[in-house]
């Protein structure tokens, strides 16, 4: 999906990411790396159950990289026209990005519904026109400008 002057990183090719260079290129991360461990094992497993059933939230199942494992990642996410975005609150280098975007896809479990998605591309968005009004004041105190947009498959 294509948004007026919004541009597509570097990220959203798949063979950036295994370049660790792009790593030390890319903006800092918009919230703390201790802050994003604290949510992977404790925020998540408390909200992970619920964030499926609600509006503006999800769940993204997605393969591991190198485990092959399935992991689910609570996300907030909203509708576009042809899929969805996702906020990238902790930026495109976050374990779970990559995966998805090394996999091609992932599903997005929302609202009781499962759907899968493809096509994931990380844009970079500084107005946060992708997301509804009342979304992007909280997205711009927290310093999150990148985006993980995904095409219903």
């Amino acid at each position: 999906m294509s948004v007026p002057g919004v541009k597509e990183t570097a990220w959203a090719h798949r063979s950036a990411l295994r370049r660790k260079s792009l790593v030390s290129i890319v903006a800092a991360v918009v919230l703390p790396r201790g802050l994003a461990r604290f949510n992977r094992v404790v925020t998540n497993r408390v909200t992970g159950p619920f964030a499926a059933l609600f509006p503006a939230f999800g769940v993204v199942a997605h393969t591991g990289r190198k485990s092959g494992r399935t992991y689910r990642t609570p996300v907030n996410a909203f509708r576009t026209r042809d899929g969805y975005v996702v906020p990238l609150t902790y930026g495109p280098e976050a374990e779970w990005v990559r995966n998805v975007l090394a996999a091609g896809g992932c599903e997005l479990i929302t609202r009781g519904n499962r759907v899968r998605l493809t096509d994931p591309r990380v844009v970079r968005d500084e107005t946060r026109r992708c997301v509804p009004p009342p979304v992007r004041a909280a997205l711009k105190a927290a310093g999150a400008r990148d985006f993980l947009f995904l095409t219903r498959a």
